[in-house]
């Protein structure tokens, strides 16, 4: 393994992505900054060359994906190195949603690839507004609260899908809602949901007429009858704004969690969490956006078995470290929780990390090197493999992503 010029740990310069969703004043204050007065909704740490993190390495700035390039199993590890092709398998974000994000789910790595290699032999440019996978990779995520966050994920039993809609649409669905009692449960949501999307746009604005009127009705009742009517506000004549009597809403408390496999629909709502993911940025949009909508791909990809989400829980894994367990290989996510200024906590590293300080002042120093980092608030460093073993120092919060080898 050829060693780098400079083992250490390095404070990564992370791109702010900004969409119209996106809070002004949540990324600007976890960083300590003024707000630009744009929307900020994402921070990336990574490597993804759509937006890569920065980092000083040989008297120079450099992208971390030409950084891994030059040092793959120094950065990476030999094992990580060797088990996802020299690349960064995880993506690493702050989401902050001051208003909906589009419904959306991802391919797995099959349909990424022949996606991605279909739309190349078809000529489409990777940032076209019509293309559907800009990489061959899958895309599991984890989502993880830093304020209460909301958000829809997976589709409702049918039982409980009939309930609501007979509440909200019994004249104008009233066909639909015939079917959803007849078949097997997926194939009767995915014919729902392609429905829905391709209804004629006057059929769209009757459903959406009727859904608002009895919605505002019973906001009383329950959250799905508030969303659906905010909802409508954010993206007036999608019919996409019923979602919430379809998907699983959900409201996580800072410090929950949700697993997110590839094909679940899902849209995140509002608030600010951690999440982290394969390195991909394929989306398959299924309303709540002006963009780019392709009803058939989504529908090749799409899981509507009905589910009951279930929140993941940390398993304490030391005195200071909690971990969401997931099935993903690429990714795992644990919280660092540092309470006194004078414990120092050790860690052997056997892959890449990257950390983020969300609360207090932490020093970190590779082992055997005298230089140290303070990460405060906001702050996010990178920890090369090569470096074998770090030390912990302080009090505050730190948001791990690892590699599960």
């Amino acid at each position: 393994m050829e060693k780098m010029i400079d083992t250490r740990i390095w404070i990564l310069d992370n791109a702010i992505l900004k969409y119209p969703w996106g809070s002004h004043t949540a990324i600007p204050d976890l960083l300590g900054r003024p707000p630009s007065g744009d929307p900020q909704a994402e921070m990336w740490m990574g490597a993804h060359p759509k937006a890569p993190s920065r980092i000083e390495m040989d008297g120079e700035q450099i992208p971390l994906n030409r950084a891994i390039e030059r040092y793959p199993e120094a950065i990476l590890g030999e094992r990580t190195a060797a088990a996802f092709s020299r690349r960064l398998p995880f993506l690493f974000k702050v989401l902050a949603a001051a208003a909906p994000l589009s419904i959306q789910a991802h391919p797995d790595r099959r349909q990424a690839a022949t996606g991605f290699q279909a739309e190349n032999r078809a000529g489409i440019p990777l940032d076209a507004s019509n293309r559907n996978y800009r990489d061959d990779n899958h895309k599991p995520e984890c989502i993880c609260a830093l304020t209460p966050f909301w958000g829809l994920c997976g589709f409702r039993p049918v039982a409980d899908i009939t309930a609501l809609l007979e509440a909200i649409c019994p004249r104008t669905l009233s066909h639909e809602i015939g079917n959803l009692r007849e078949g097997r449960p997926a194939e009767v949501l995915k014919a729902l949901y392609a429905s829905l999307l391709t209804f004629p746009a006057s059929r769209k604005r009757a459903i959406l007429d009727e859904a608002l009127e009895n919605s505002r009705r019973r906001m009383d009742e329950s959250p799905v009858f508030r969303w659906i009517p905010a909802l409508n506000k954010a993206y007036p004549d999608d019919i996409a704004a019923v979602s919430p009597a379809i998907l699983n809403l959900f409201c996580l408390t800072p410090g929950q969690a949700l697993y997110l496999p590839a094909g679940e629909l899902h849209a995140y709502l509002d608030g600010m969490g951690i999440e982290l993911m394969a390195n991909s940025d394929n989306v398959l949009r299924g309303g709540l956006t002006a963009k780019h909508i392709d009803v058939g791909e989504l529908m090749k990809i799409l899981e509507t078995t009905p589910r009951t989400l279930e929140k993941l829980v940390p398993e304490r894994v030391s005195e200071y470290e909690d971990v969401y367990r997931t099935p993903a290989q690429e990714f795992q996510l644990s919280v660092i929780s540092m309470r006194t200024s004078s414990e120092g906590v050790r860690k052997a590293v056997d892959g890449v990390e990257i950390l983020l300080c969300t609360e207090g002042s932490v020093h970190i120093g590779a082992e055997g090197v005298r230089k140290e980092t303070v990460l405060t608030r906001g702050v996010s460093v990178l920890i090369p493999a090569e470096v074998g073993a770090y030390v912990l120092r302080g009090r505050g919060r730190i948001y791990r992503a690892s590699v599960p080898l």
